[in-house]
């Protein structure tokens, strides 16, 4: 039981490394679109949709598609990475609970 969970753990700890670097090269795609076409906003854009569209959106008519995929990107990294986090936690405290 403690090599299958030791195994796990490291299994996620994997999985977030490799989902780690492919949403980066997603991320830094779209990124590296959005400034070349000098679009800026803050974290507070990314979070919420409706100042995104307030503020954002109507200064770079052209870039809305680049803006959603990219902010997507974003969205959807941090969602994985606080699962894998958690996961890999979690495997941790029952690691350490049922130590040999």
């Amino acid at each position: 039981m403690y090599i299958l969970l030791i195994s796990v753990v490291i299994g996620l700890f994997v999985a977030m490394l490799f989902l780690n670097i492919y949403f980066r090269m997603k991320v830094f795609g779209a990124y590296k679109i959005l400034v070349k076409n000098k679009v800026e906003f803050g974290a507070a854009h990314i979070f919420n949709d409706e100042k995104m569209a307030k503020e954002i959106y109507p200064h770079y008519p052209g870039q809305v598609e680049n803006i959603k995929i990219f902010v997507r990107h974003i969205r959807y990294s941090i969602k994985m990475a606080t699962v894998l986090t958690t996961l890999i936690t979690m495997f941790g405290a029952i690691l350490m609970y049922y130590r040999e």
